[in-house]
């Protein structure tokens, strides 16, 4: 089980999103340009500082505290199959070289007797995505968070992403993808659960 994320309270706005500090990322990155040889004062990068302030507040979104409010609507049904949520596009910044990695997520889980709205998983993937991340911890948050917010019988993750840290730089393999997954509940316990999972995620 992943760590819960915690976010200074000064960086959350009353209105629950990310409040970053724009003008220290703004000194930061005019730092760095002129640490590679550039001049931030010429016309195409004399406004780059800023938008790059602006485009961390969007893309780090997420570090303002954890999805639950999206799970918190249930409705009470008898529905006790599987239920599964494939192709969730996503967008993520590798924490190691902060370049993007993005691609698809689908969750699964069984009810307890209450159900969310499919659209709700897909903004827990989109919330848990917007944070220097990992794959295999983006994994098992997102995971996380549906298991102990809707307490289902069983929840299943699996995600594969191509990171830009390795096809750009490194190694530099373009087209190589990751796959990460995790099962909890009647999907790690009962293998024709977790296959049956498995083939609703691959089927064309």
């Amino acid at each position: 089980m992943s760590v819960p994320h915690t976010t200074d309270a000064s960086r959350v706005s009353p209105n629950g999103t990310l409040r970053v500090d724009q003008e220290r990322i703004a000194a930061a990155i005019r730092e760095i340009l002129i640490a590679v040889g550039e001049d931030p004062d010429r016309d195409g990068l004399v406004k780059t500082p800023a938008r790059v302030a602006r485009m961390y507040e969007e893309l780090f979104a997420g570090l303002a505290g954890e999805p639950d409010d999206y799970l918190a609507t249930t409705f009470e049904h008898a529905h006790d199959e599987m239920i599964v949520v494939r192709d969730i596009p996503f967008y993520s910044v590798c924490e190691h070289h902060l370049l993007p990695f993005f691609g698809r997520a689908a969750v699964g889980y069984i009810p307890n007797e209450r159900i969310v709205g499919l659209s709700k998983l897909a903004r827990v993937v989109e919330h848990l995505a917007r944070r220097p991340q990992v794959q295999e911890r983006l994994t098992c948050q997102v995971a996380d968070r549906i298991e102990q917010v809707l307490d289902p019988v069983g929840v299943a993750v699996t995600i594969e992403a191509e990171h830009t840290c390795m096809t750009m730089r490194g190694v530099k393999k373009p087209g190589s993808r990751m796959v990460t997954s995790i099962t909890r509940g009647a999907f790690r316990d009962n293998p024709a659960t977790r296959a049956e999972f498995f083939d609703a995620v691959q089927r064309q």
